[in-house]
């Protein structure tokens, strides 16, 4: 059974970080996708950040390349995501997520914009207040 847990939201003020975690376990995912993705009540789910994890190959959304960083741990089947220079707009719940089907970094790239990965975290809560 896969299964994926999030840890590290919290809470910050403007301009300051947090670091995300995600650890998987049940499936190796040392050739696959995975990424963050976050939610506010009342809108769509976004792709934040994904990784292809055989060779590191990353995506970003827009509104996060340069502030947010994304990385990964083959060792610990973990994924991370670096968060500075946060923004009120940041706030929502983050999400990991993986794919099983390895369809290389291009459907990595797909991905973060069609959010469709096969398992998801229970998310963690990032507020940012200004």
């Amino acid at each position: 059974q896969v299964q994926l847990v999030e840890s590290g939201g919290g809470s910050a003020q403007a301009g300051g970080s947090l670091r995300l975690s995600c650890a998987a376990s049940g499936y190796t995912f040392d050739s696959n996708c995975m990424g963050w993705f976050r939610q506010v009540p009342g809108k769509e789910r976004e792709g934040v950040a994904t990784i292809y994890t055989l060779g590191g190959h990353t995506y970003y959304t827009d509104s996060v390349k340069g502030r947010f960083t994304i990385t990964q741990d083959n060792a610990k089947n973990s994924v991370y995501l670096q968060m500075d220079s946060l923004k009120v707009e940041d706030t929502a719940m983050y999400y990991c997520a993986a794919e099983t089907w390895d369809g290389g970094s291009w459907y990595c790239d797909r991905l973060l914009r069609e959010p469709g990965m096969d398992y998801w975290g229970n998310g963690t809560l990032v507020t940012v207040s200004s």
